[in-house]
């Protein structure tokens, strides 16, 4: 990576067995250094979304007014409405999740917290409040080497390196996601946990008794195809992925991201994680020479097929550094 910032070597045309190092701390805490000394306004976009609460509750209130509609529908009908309908629904409460991670629904905590438990009703898996502890890591240690697991295993990106291991990859990518921290770097479960457990297995068996198990299977449907291949999905791939070596995080500022809690702004998020995500916009008009000058990305289907078929990306295609405390 240029300046220092990354090495590894690798042969043109052919996909690289280890990640991209770097010697450099990650780019934007000291880009929102920058930024405040020049654009101290840009503190005033600081806080909770008013609007987070209702959006949400219109959301989960329509997944699940769908669930109970398709309690007799054909498989058929369930795997479509699914994915053309109900995929868009649990990735957008997915990405609400994300934004209540970040206490951009409510100032106190706490509420964030239980609003997140309501939005994972319709997901069908227990997530909300063990996404919150990795996600911020994420954010505080982006990159670090055994801390940062929204970094592929070794285990992946050795097994993942064509065309069929790299498609079977994106179609199950939310798995991955899902499960990697549990098996490298597990956290003892809280209070916190058990309580998102226990309101979600509530939701699940009420779903199963009164509507059956159709019912159930879409909103779990609906979350598994929505995370594979599946365009919203792409943002799992566009935002970290290195498709230019100089550079670590990229943005897309198409039109998904009005489904997606304007997560594509995410050069813009990460410099600024206290801002909502209907405010990022903001941030790129004011600081316009902060961003224009980095790659983004415009489509993120584009991005899953270039994921597959450039035999040179994979999942090593990521950015890595050593943790100070181990220097």
């Amino acid at each position: 990576m240029g300046g220092g910032g990354g090495e590894r070597e690798e042969e043109e045309g052919v996909m690289a067995t280890d990640f991209f190092w770097s010697y450099t701390d990650e780019p934007h805490a000291s880009r929102r250094r920058q930024i405040l000394s020049q654009y101290p306004q840009i503190k005033e976009l600081f806080g909770p979304d008013p609007w987070a609460f209702l959006k949400i509750i219109v959301v989960v209130l329509l997944q699940l007014i769908t669930a109970t509609l398709l309690h007799d529908a054909s498989w058929a009908k369930i795997l479509i409405v699914a994915y053309f309908f109900g995929s868009f629904l649990n990735h957008n409460l997915f990405l609400a999740i994300h934004e209540l991670s970040h206490n951009l629904a409510f100032s106190t905590p706490s509420y964030n917290r239980w609003l997140g438990i309501f939005a994972n009703l319709p997901i069908g898996v227990p997530m909300s409040i063990t996404f919150q502890k990795y996600h911020l890591e994420h954010h505080q240690y982006q990159g670090v080497d055994g801390i940062d697991m929204d970094i592929p295993s070794h285990t992946e990106a050795y097994l993942v390196r064509n065309v069929v291991t790299k498609s079977i990859w994106v179609i199950l990518q939310l798995f991955f996601y899902a499960f990697r921290p549990l098996f490298l770097k597990p956290k003892p479960p809280g209070l916190w946990e058990f309580t998102n457990l226990a309101i979600q297995l509530g939701l699940d068996v009420a779903v199963v008794y009164f509507w059956g198990w159709r019912s159930f299977l879409y909103l779990i449907v609906s979350t598994f195809v929505g995370g594979g291949m599946h365009p919203m999905a792409g943002h799992f791939i566009s935002e970290h992925y290195v498709f230019n070596p100089d550079q670590e995080t990229y943005s897309y500022y198409g039109p998904l991201n009005l489904l997606t809690w304007h997560v594509g702004y995410h050069n813009e998020h990460h410099d600024f994680p206290r801002i909502p995500g209907n405010k990022l916009h903001k941030v790129r008009e004011i600081a316009q020479e902060y961003y224009s000058g980095l790659e983004a990305h415009k489509s993120w289907s584009q991005v899953i097929y270039m994921y597959i078929m450039d035999c040179t990306v994979g999942p090593f295609s990521r950015i890595k550094r050593t943790s100070k405390k181990s220097e």
